[in-house]
């Protein structure tokens, strides 16, 4: 089959955690995040930046990387052909005034959802000072600078943060494989748009790298609130893979709002449009584990030609020759 699109749907366990927190990208957040039905979530920022440091260690790690690397979120790139994160990720920049400053992302995640209503606590937090000679701010001013010597006016500070006991979070993740390494250009005649074209950034091996990467990165999510020292995991324990004949999105409701009776319906649905899809249960005895359908799912993507509206390797130009086009 020719793949148009990827859907990964999962639940990941979540135990004890601030998932959406961490110094680094939030600040000193406090309070977790938390719908007006008592679910907590992951926003969907916090969901593509976990998924592109995945993407980057497993990009590290292939043996065909060719110089590709993944640009951080604050300084991404509108080089395609190098940062991955341009590509997958898309980017806007303002500065070339014109739409070759912009790149929608082929890439893209849902928040994550706890499946029930969440049961949120409170972590007391202490930061210690092993100075026995505290005054307060106020004394402090009045010493004399060798009246200072030996004093300290950080006092031990006590904050609290919310956590979530223990949660199923429901993730989703699709790519628009025919965007992959691909720009679309218009042409326009008296203000009329009467052509479009694509354009391929890269050979066709790479897009299969790139959308290998993505596949794969999906099974291996660790960046949450390990940024606040606490080793939170977003690994899927049920997973469902989809490689679609079209851009679907509607089996992310398989492990949300659909009955059992649903679930048999978009299977079906599935099956009868001819895409192809792999289920993982690591609870069950029965059937693949997570990591066999990942297995099965990279090896089918190997074996399976992506959708190229480029046509083949035949044209293949750098961003700065597709910008100077424009």
């Amino acid at each position: 089959m020719i793949i148009k699109g990827i859907l990964v749907t999962l639940i990941a366990p979540m135990s004890d955690h601030i998932a959406n927190g961490g110094e680094k990208i939030l600040g000193n957040a406090s309070s977790i995040k938390q719908r007006p039905d008592g679910r907590v979530y992951i926003s969907g920022q916090k969901q593509r930046h976990a998924l592109f440091s995945a993407i980057d260690r497993l990009n590290r790690d292939s043996p065909d990387e060719k110089d590709t690397y993944i640009s951080n979120g604050d300084g991404v790139t509108t080089v395609v052909e190098r940062d991955i994160r341009a590509d997958l990720g898309g980017f806007l920049d303002t500065n070339k005034g014109s739409y070759s400053g912009r790149r929608t992302a082929p890439l893209t995640a849902t928040p994550a959802v706890a499946l029930q209503p969440s049961e949120v606590g409170r972590d007391l937090l202490i930061r210690l000072t092993q100075n026995p000679n505290v005054v307060s701010q106020e004394e402090y001013e009045k010493l004399t600078d060798e009246e200072k010597k030996g004093k300290s006016k950080r006092s031990q500070a006590l904050a609290t943060r919310e956590f979530s006991q223990s949660d199923d979070m429901v993730m989703n993740f699709f790519v628009d494989v025919g965007a992959v390494s691909i720009r679309r250009r218009c042409s326009y005649e008296k203000e009329m748009h009467v052509k479009t074209e694509y354009v391929k950034h890269v050979p066709e091996a790479e897009r299969k790298r790139r959308v290998s990467l993505a596949l794969e990165s999906t099974g291996v999510l660790t960046e949450y609130a390990n940024n606040a020292r606490n080793a939170t995991s977003g690994e899927p324990q049920k997973v469902l893979i989809v490689f679609d004949t079209r851009l679907s999105r509607k089996a992310s409701r398989y492990f949300t709002t659909a009955s059992e009776a649903e679930q048999k319906n978009l299977l079906a649905e599935l099956e009868k449009r001819e895409a192809v899809w792999f289920y993982g249960d690591d609870t069950s005895s029965e059937g693949d584990s997570v990591a066999e359908a990942y297995e099965k799912a990279l090896a089918f993507l190997d074996a399976n030609p992506l959708y190229d509206p480029a046509g083949g390797d035949g044209n293949i130009v750098t961003t700065e020759e597709f910008e100077k086009a424009k």
